[in-house]
């Protein structure tokens, strides 16, 4: 067994060597991550400099292969011009190790392919370290072995469209297929947004004729779902008409970042379709306690869908964004922490609009209140009570209640007694049980679901005689005048029967002092 303190000094000696030790200077051409070598080969080929363009090839291919270099890099160019489909730089790696979860050996990385005619073959970067101890990145030479031998030059689109020659200078060239580029962009949107405008009415047309129910859909999705299609298709046309591979890279960035607005546009316009739908059928069903937490939930799910975008936009601008999330996730942590009771309370509004124990206009007991609740809030919910009087309970605890809603109930229950004195006959009481149990089972006002009367209690002075029944009624108000009337009729009913009703014994004191 090796001592602890043996190695505690060993650890420390070899972190001692590690700071010791210079770091690697960074590579001189930006090669040092996959990106970085991607992004270093296109800004080399858009200047048109194919020597530098050269430092991002396998230089151990180039030295051993008989094919001058600038012909070889006129070959790169000329198939990635022609079918090469880079990865958006979100995609590539950004670390020095490159991606370590390809299932590619840990050297070599992935960027994209090259399609041409009927040959498909990876464009794949390989890891080198040179004397120094640097580590860089290139494109490796399996990717170059495959390029095609023939170089013919690919018809771009401005020479398609008479806007150049092959025999323009290259920033002529550059703006010329750049304005090239923006009339296709342009011209493309035109035919897109057109035929969504056709399905559009198409589909207004066929929804209506079949259900015979208004096309709920607003025209205000067309233009947002216009640049969605216009930005899934773009790639490939851009590809197909010759669209150099740089301008395509470069103008990917702005085509991701309009795509992400215009997805984020189509959501937002989505969203309130549907919150509005939902608000409308709350309305509908008479709850409005629901639209205050269904405007905060889109509201939320607007602020949530915007901070996304945001995020993918500013990572396709190039910004490393973890500083920032992780800033954003700490302060979210915080404000969390100081809003606690504010979102104990949201969250408290959200299980009572879910959870439906109440709706505004039902009355309703909890701990000790009762009363009609006449607002249900993002915060709080109010009651008024019988004292006339306005509570205010905060959601997070109202949720946390035992809440009894009157409202709800589909029947009332009539609970009442009748004392009658014990110098009454056995007999005349169990002919009057027997037929007030027959009354009330047929009086109009009562149904089947509960009725009966019999001796509760025997007192010293009275038979307790308790009568059960359920009545229908609308509210509270309806259910006392219905009661009223039963208690009535029982009554009159109970005139017929040879008894007295007790009354409550008295005691009369007398005081012989002053007699």
């Amino acid at each position: 067994m090796v001592p602890v303190q043996a190695n505690t000094t060993k650890w420390l000696n070899q972190d001692k060597q590690t700071a010791a030790q210079p770091q690697a200077e960074p590579d001189s051409f930006g090669r040092e991550t996959p990106r970085g070598t991607v992004q270093g080969l296109l800004k080399a080929i858009a200047a048109g400099d194919d020597e530098l363009a050269t430092k991002y090839l396998d230089g151990r291919y180039l030295a051993s292969s008989k094919t001058p270099n600038r012909e070889i890099v006129e070959r790169l160019i000329v198939a990635l011009d022609a079918g090469g489909r880079l990865y958006p730089d979100l995609q590539i790696n950004h670390s020095s190790e490159g991606n370590l979860s390809d299932n590619l050996p840990s050297d070599i990385d992935k960027v994209g392919e090259i399609v041409l005619m009927n040959e498909r073959f990876d464009i794949l970067l390989n890891r080198r370290v040179d004397d120094n101890g640097v580590a860089f990145w290139q494109v490796s030479a399996q990717t170059l072995q495959n390029l095609p031998t023939t170089t013919k030059h690919t018809q771009t689109l401005s020479e398609r469209l008479k806007f150049s020659t092959a025999q323009t200078d290259i920033e002529s060239k550059y703006w010329l297929e750049l304005a090239a580029l923006l009339l296709l962009v342009v011209a493309l949107y035109a035919v897109i947004n057109l035929l969504v405008w056709l399905l559009y009415w198409v589909s207004k047309l066929a929804y209506t004729a079949i259900s015979h129910k208004p096309f709920r859909v607003t025209p205000s999705v067309i233009m947002p779902l216009s640049l969605v299609v216009v930005a899934l298709i773009l790639p490939e046309v851009m590809l197909k008409l010759g669209v150099p591979l740089t301008l395509r890279n470069s103008f990917g960035r702005i085509k991701d970042m309009i795509a992400w607005g215009a997805v984020a546009w189509l959501m937002l316009r989505l969203l309130d379709a549907v919150f509005r739908r939902a608000e409308a059928n709350s309305l509908k069903r008479a709850r409005p306690e629901q639209v205050s937490i269904l405007n905060l939930l889109r509201k939320v799910a607007k602020v949530f869908l915007l901070i996304f975008v945001l995020i993918l936009i500013f990572g396709n601008l190039g910004f490393d964004l973890t500083t920032g999330i992780a800033a954003l996730g700490v302060g979210g942590l915080a404000l969390a922490f100081g809003a606690q009771k504010s979102i104990e309370n949201l969250i408290g509004s959200v299980v009572v609009v879910a959870d439906r124990p109440v709706h505004v206009g039902d009355y309703c007991k909890f701990g000790t209140y009762e009363g009609v609740v006449t607002d249900i809030g993002i915060r709080s919910t109010r009651i008024r009570t019988l004292n006339r009087t306005v509570v205010t309970v905060p959601n997070g605890e109202f949720s946390s209640l035992q809440i009894e809603n009157f409202t709800a109930r589909d029947m009332f229950y009539f609970l009442h007694e009748l004392f009658i004195k014990r110098t009454a006959d056995l007999a005349e009481i169990e002919r009057m049980i027997t037929e007030l149990q027959a009354y009330l089972a047929a009086h109009e006002l009562t149904n089947d679901e509960w009725n009966q009367v019999w001796i509760r209690q025997l007192r010293q002075d009275c038979y307790v005689i308790e009568m059960r029944a359920y009545i229908a009624a609308a509210d509270a108000r309806d259910f006392y005048a219905k009661q009223t009337k039963l208690l009535i009729d029982v009554l009159r009913q109970v005139e017929q029967y040879s008894v007295e009703h007790a009354l409550p014994s008295q005691s009369v004191l007398i005081d012989k002092e002053h007699d």
